[in-house]
């Protein structure tokens, strides 16, 4: 697998998510995580951190060491696992595991994204719940026979998303005019219904879903969702 978030991505990352939430996120995951959290994609510990500093005990799983060099800069307290969130296991088990900003995606098969909620289960105690912040794909608004959808254009940064309807490919393309770098970020997108046969096939049912980390309602015009399975 290519590491598509090594050198200048991971030092840029923490700038580039400036503007996105966390202590909604943090207060969100606090009550269900007294029996310790374990983060998939932990990246930068951009949760992870400030989850840690509220006092619960937080481990990660990581593809990508430059990454996780950029979390070892802010705390030395988090263990981490360098590899596959859908296949590397640590030693541990918690109450909450959980993925944000549409990393699962990063997973470019159903297989993988499969293999992804089966290890999660793996790791959580009965009764514990796994926690997905995921896009709705914004298929319905591509034109018939298109696959590009732009959704940002400003004077540093263009980014736009190509569709592949097949094979349910989403490659996110970013490209920054100032510095005159160009990266691409591919993965697989999913549908909330195929997130629950998922969660069902790991042992796991839907205990809830929302639009937003605010718990506002998740509705046919929603973008994205936060959702909830809980193991039995």
């Amino acid at each position: 697998m290519i590491d598509y978030f090594a050198g200048d991505v991971a030092a840029r990352y923490d700038s580039s998510t400036a503007d996105m939430p966390v202590e909604p996120v943090v207060d969100f995951l606090l009550p269900l995580a007294g029996g310790g959290a374990l983060e998939f994609a932990i990246g930068t510990g951009r949760i992870a951190v400030p989850l840690a500093e509220r006092g619960v005990r937080v481990e990660g799983i990581d593809f990508s060491p430059d990454m996780v060099a950029q979390l070892q800069g802010k705390s030395d307290e988090i263990p981490v696992a360098i590899g596959d969130m859908s296949t590397t296991r640590v030693e541990s088990t918690f109450s909450l595991v959980y993925i944000v900003f549409n990393s699962i995606f990063n997973l470019r098969t159903q297989e993988q994204q499969v293999a992804c909620f089966e290890n999660a289960a793996a790791h959580l105690e009965p009764g514990g719940t796994f926690v997905v912040e995921i896009m709705v794909p914004e298929v319905q608004r591509l034109p018939t026979g298109d696959r590009f959808l732009l959704f940002d254009a400003s004077p540093d940064h263009i980014g736009f998303d190509e569709f592949d309807l097949v094979t349910q490919g989403l490659t996110s393309h970013h490209y920054s005019p100032q510095r005159g770098d160009y990266t691409i970020t591919p993965g697989r997108y999913i549908w909330p219904a195929e997130l629950d046969l998922m969660a069902r096939l790991a042992a796991m049912e839907l205990r809830e879903r929302w639009a937003d980390w605010d718990r506002s309602p998740f509705t046919a015009e929603s973008a994205k969702h936060v959702s909830v399975w809980q193991k039995s």
